[in-house]
């Protein structure tokens, strides 16, 4: 039984490295060929202001990407990690407003994250809901809580330390990338170097062979969809140390970022191929592109277009891909 879980989880993992290494690098290229192109066409990118602004904004999405990565990799998806970040600003305000020492209002977010993920796992593996539809009403159910709990208004976060993390800088990196950093390592090692990492893998390759394999799988959703829903929490968390105010309206379609991030860092909307770094890269490239087109005074709306173009051509080669295999 082992030997079969393992020749799963081994065959998703040969895959999943090969296209993962080629296609990193790619990303790579394409990033730094964006920053040369965007540091020759406007002076103001390279520059000390911009680059760590750059930097803010590419890393809440890269959080949430990562996240998100895990319950596609099983075939899954999650839309609500923007709502779960705009709802959990309004959660640690309120607490923080109503006296909570901070350390504890973060454990206390954190674990309404952890909860938010539980249900989504819940609708999905015992109430037979397709994820789209168990997290997309999940979306809109938790704008409307954050609203009512405010009742529509923003709450302040009055505790200075608390709102002065997101302007700080460690060795000239701003710390919200360093959260990155923090979010990225042990997640890597989970996912590539685990018995659970290898389970997600398996379970997106092909859940019923996984089942007879030994896995857990309802538990592999369980965990894929409370670890998005955590990562959302946190970034949540995040944004209110930069915003410095609770509102459920915060993060509105930052699900789509977080997803496309996912996508064109390589995972696959299929299932069972993905990475940590790729959607952490796909994120950036995603924020070069606003940032420049920012700079560069081009129409918000063509950010767009060119996002979803991008999903576009790499879903089609993805599927060009499965196909030949």
């Amino acid at each position: 039984m082992a030997t079969t879980t393992e020749a799963v989880s081994k065959g998703a993992r040969k895959a999943q490295r090969n296209y993962s290494f080629l296609f990193a690098l790619t990303l790579i290229g394409i990033l730094l060929l964006l920053w040369v192109i965007l540091t020759i066409a406007t002076p103001n990118f390279l520059t000390e202001r911009n680059i760590p602004n750059l930097l803010r904004q590419g890393s809440m999405i890269a959080i949430l990407a990562l996240g998100e990565t895990f319950t596609i990799i099983t075939a899954g998806i999650d839309l609500s990690v923007g709502a779960i970040a705009g709802f959990t600003t309004v959660v640690i305000a309120m607490l923080i407003q109503a006296g909570v020492p901070v350390w504890l209002s973060i454990v206390i977010t954190l674990l309404v994250g952890l909860v938010i993920g539980i249900f989504h796992a819940f609708g999905i593996t015992k109430m037979g809901l397709p994820p789209f539809i168990m997290t997309l009403a999940t979306l809109t159910s938790l704008r409307g809580i954050g609203l009512l709990m405010t009742n529509g208004a923003t709450i302040s976060i009055t505790d200075k330390g608390f709102t002065d993390f997101a302007t700080l800088d460690w060795l000239g990196v701003p710390s919200l990338f360093w959260m990155v950093v923090l979010v990225g390592v042990p997640s890597y090692i989970f996912l590539n170097h685990t018995r659970w990492g290898r389970y997600i893998f398996a379970v997106g390759s092909n859940p019923e062979s996984a089942r007879l394999s030994g896995v857990r799988v309802q538990f592999v959703i369980y965990l894929a969809y409370s670890l998005s829903a955590v990562f959302a929490a946190f970034v949540g968390i995040l944004l209110a140390t930069r915003i410095g105010i609770g509102n459920a309206t915060q993060a509105n379609g930052w699900e789509l970022q977080a997803i496309a991030s996912s996508v064109i860092g390589g995972t696959s909307l299929f299932g069972a191929i993905g990475s940590v770094h790729g959607p952490l890269i796909g994120a950036f490239i995603l924020a070069t592109i606003n940032n420049g087109s920012n700079l560069l005074n081009v129409n918000s709306f063509w950010q767009q277009i060119v996002t979803g173009v991008l999903i576009i051509v790499i879903v089609f080669f993805d599927q060009l891909r499965r196909r030949g295999r």
